[in-house]
């Protein structure tokens, strides 16, 4: 008898094809982005490929770009940073829930570091590493596993920027639901989690992210993270 157990992936919320995950990924990853010339430009072509995604999350993803399609941009670009870089519930970066801008930031953002560093990717300067569209990005299109896995551990956090998202009526509700689909529901552990996270809030302390900003080779220069 083998005493070596294999231990089984968590299943996602809504059974669905790897390949079709990854896809959820990577329509979420632009989607989540600045809502740039680009990004509209890509809309019916977005449409085309969520169309081909099992319910619910072909619907929720459908229905956001309904609404990118029906918008100005301008009202777009307004909305987007009225939504994220405003508001320090609807923060799409995974860590800053738990530790806002504290000195233990640094060391939670390594870990994202050494994921994309060990699967060949260095980040340019542009953003860090724990923002939820790198990570989708990652996952859909370099290491679905190991961006699984990150995606995995921070369940609690993106459950909670869906729920922010949709107290406030965000249309990006619904593309922070078609991700969380793809993901293991949350555990009682995870639940937990989420209510302490909902009640305390980032923490306020403003000192900057010297273990991060330290680690001169964190970031390759001069290189996008495209």
């Amino acid at each position: 008898m083998s005493l070596l157990k294999v231990r089984r992936r968590p299943e996602p919320a809504v059974p669905m094809a790897e390949r079709d995950r990854r896809v959820v990924w990577r329509i979420a990853a632009l989607l989540l982005d600045y809502p740039s010339e680009q990004l509209l430009a890509m809309t019916d072509d977005l449409v085309s490929a969520a169309t081909e995604l099992p319910e619910p999350v072909r619907n929720h993803l459908i229905e956001f770009l309904t609404h990118l399609g029906a918008s100005a941009p301008l009202d777009l670009a307004t909305r987007y940073v009225e939504t994220f870089d405003m508001r320090r519930r609807s923060s799409m970066h995974l860590t800053f829930y738990a530790y806002g801008d504290t000195r233990k930031r640094g060391m939670a953002l390594l870990r994202f570091k050494h994921a994309y560093r060990h699967a060949g990717v260095e980040l340019g300067d542009e953003e860090l590493p724990d923002h939820l569209p790198v990570l989708l990005e990652f996952a859909a299109t370099v290491d679905p596993i190991g961006g699984e896995r990150l995606l995995g551990e921070h369940v609690p956090v993106i459950e909670l920027l869906r729920l922010s998202l949709s107290d406030n009526k965000s249309p990006y509700a619904a593309v922070l639901a078609a991700v969380v689909a793809t993901l293991p529901p949350p555990t009682t552990a995870d639940r937990r989690r989420i209510a302490e996270l909902a009640a305390q809030g980032p923490p306020e302390e403003e000192v900057g992210l010297e273990p991060f900003a330290m680690d001169p080779t964190m970031f390759a220069q001069g290189e996008g993270r495209r």
